[in-house]
């Protein structure tokens, strides 16, 4: 689940196949939908959104979430240091981000680092620490002006100062981009969010500005950290890695989260797998409970 955000160069040995020679995967070509988007700080417009040939842009997901897994295992499986999958994960991330611009999708969250990761040994936790800092602050330039948004999700004031710096600093340098919001969650807990909203509430019960027959599923909505930064539930969930699980990512937000998982490591994670999550994301038929 650890992995690092945005892009770092880094030897052509330490980057997945995709980057570093050619693979016989089959290529989707994309098609180009007669749409501008204008940034709002430039006038001039945009490159325009792309939709991938045999998807529906109508039926496009506004919201897809990521759990990033599988980096220290393509690390291990190409018989290198846990860093090396850190870094080709990165690379893999400013691929996907890239992509998601693109194409037009409006919010991509990306698990990075989870409340329970500090159980990692101290070294580890370190030095994900350090490398998160120096991608986001890398890729201040690029998120500005491709016009993405850059939002931090989870309890920061935990997180080293120096990091805390550079994340203020890359939400408030890049807060009126619209293009593309990526939300990077660190140290966050779907569990925690959740006590964080029913404490939230229950004092104003206690502060009489709510009566507890009037809590309901709405009140606990708008007071989970996604709604607090007015964003929509996802519509795609994809973890990497092959595992099965939700392991404690927006566990209130992913009731009605169309799920996929997928067997491919997150640093060979690219375009074509990307394309195949969304191809199925658009054979389902999402029914809300109807």
């Amino acid at each position: 689940m650890l992995s690092l955000s945005l892009y770092s160069p880094i030897p052509c040995s330490y980057l997945p196949k995709r980057f570093s020679q050619s693979t016989n995967k089959p290529c989707f070509h994309a098609s180009i939908k007669v749409h501008f988007a204008c940034n709002a700080g430039n006038s001039s417009p945009e490159e325009p959104v792309v939709t991938p040939e045999g998807l529906r842009r109508e039926l496009m997901p506004k919201h897809v979430a990521i759990i990033m897994d599988g980096n220290r295992r393509w690390a291990r499986s190409q018989r290198l240091m846990p860093q090396a999958g850190y870094l080709a994960g990165a690379a893999a991330l400013k691929s996907v981000v890239d992509l998601c611009r693109k194409w037009g999708i409006e919010v991509l969250t990306v698990f990075a680092f989870s409340s329970d990761n500090w159980l990692r040994p101290k070294i580890e936790v370190d030095l994900i620490m350090g490398l998160i800092g120096d991608k986001i602050k890398d890729e201040i330039a690029y998120m500005d002006r491709e016009n993405i948004r850059l939002s931090v999700m989870g309890d920061v004031s935990k997180l080293p100062q120096s990091l805390r710096e550079v994340i203020t600093h890359a939400e408030n340098t890049t807060k009126n981009n619209s293009r593309l919001n990526l939300v990077i969650a660190v140290n966050y807990s779907g569990k925690y969010d959740i006590v964080q909203a029913c404490r939230t509430i229950a004092l104003k019960v206690k502060d009489g500005v709510v009566k507890p027959e009037e809590i309901n599923e709405l009140m606990i909505d708008n007071e989970v950290g996604m709604k607090s930064m007015h964003l929509p539930h996802p519509d795609l969930l994809i973890r990497t890695s092959g595992e099965v699980r939700v392991s404690n990512f927006y566990l209130w937000q992913l009731a009605y989260t169309e799920l996929y998982f997928i067997q491919t490591l997150w640093p060979d994670f690219g375009e074509d797998e990307l394309l195949r999550a969304l191809h199925v994301f658009q054979e389902r038929s999402r029914r809300y409970g109807a």
